[in-house]
């Protein structure tokens, strides 16, 4: 990934107000098109300049070819603050974040994040490397921002039942394990959204912890069908199940590894 700095010139006199509020839409409209990722954008003013650092999947991210609808449309109202559209200068890698995959029509992909993870929850089956969603065409209403949205609250849940000091630890469980769960429900059937558009095999990653013994755990079914799934040897280390019917991957319960 890269830091990108963003700068906006003004041509005429505005507020405060008004450049917070065009700058952020804008940021918001590239985050959901997956352009930009995180999600706090310290905004700098300097001498009649507004500069914002963000980080990027991509050298070339901020490229129009990319822009959603709702990206092109609130460049356009910039000007309505009095901004110019923004000048992009490439800072550098970030040595703290993973780079993009190379392959953007790998054999299979899977969604899988972590609440440590800000990349794209899009990953090439073949390496794990994140796919940036602005790859691939918008999955719903012009953009990703669906995808956006679950990631966001997948982590959420994520993060509560790592940290297990309050009775919530159990709801968030809930959610990114179990398949009926509204947060499971939902991201399965982004990944058929995504699998469609795409045409490549889509997975959808189930967290898996807790269980009985390990020999239960080995031979737990595919909670959707009740087929076999366990797998010889794990993919990338994690996945050790992974049901090509139900397009669902999943972990050896962390209880037992």
């Amino acid at each position: 990934m890269f830091v990108v700095e963003l700068q906006f010139e003004c041509f005429d006199n505005t507020t405060v107000s008004a450049v917070d509020m065009a700058v952020n839409g804008l940021l918001d409209a590239l985050r959901y098109n997956g352009q930009v990722l995180g999600r706090e954008f310290p905004i700098v003013m300097d001498e009649g300049v507004f500069r914002v650092r963000v980080v990027c999947p991509e050298q070339d991210s901020l490229h129009p070819q990319f822009h959603s609808d709702h990206v092109t449309a609130c460049i356009k109202r910039l000007s309505q603050a009095s901004l110019l559209a923004p000048k992009v200068k490439v800072l550098g890698r970030d040595i703290n974040s993973e780079a993009a995959a190379e392959n953007f029509a790998p054999s299979w992909q899977v969604i899988y994040t972590t609440y440590v993870h800000t990349c794209s929850p899009l990953r090439c089956g073949e390496t794990l490397m994140p796919i940036p969603l602005y790859r691939i065409a918008p999955t719903l209403n012009g953009d990703h921002k669906a995808v956006v949205k679950w990631q966001t609250e997948w982590q959420a849940c994520d993060e509560i039942q790592m940290a297990g000091g309050c009775q919530a630890e159990h709801a968030a469980l809930h959610e990114i394990r179990d398949v009926e769960s509204d947060l499971f429900r939902r991201g399965w059937d982004l990944r058929g959204r995504i699998e469609y558009i795409t045409k490549i095999p889509t997975y959808y990653y189930q967290y898996q912890v807790g269980g009985l013994s390990l020999n239960d755990e080995k031979t737990r079914p595919c909670p959707k069908c009740g087929g076999e799934w366990h797998l010889e040897e794990p993919l990338h280390g994690i996945f050790h199940f992974k049901c090509d019917e139900c397009r669902i991957v999943s972990n050896l319960s962390w209880d037992f590894q």
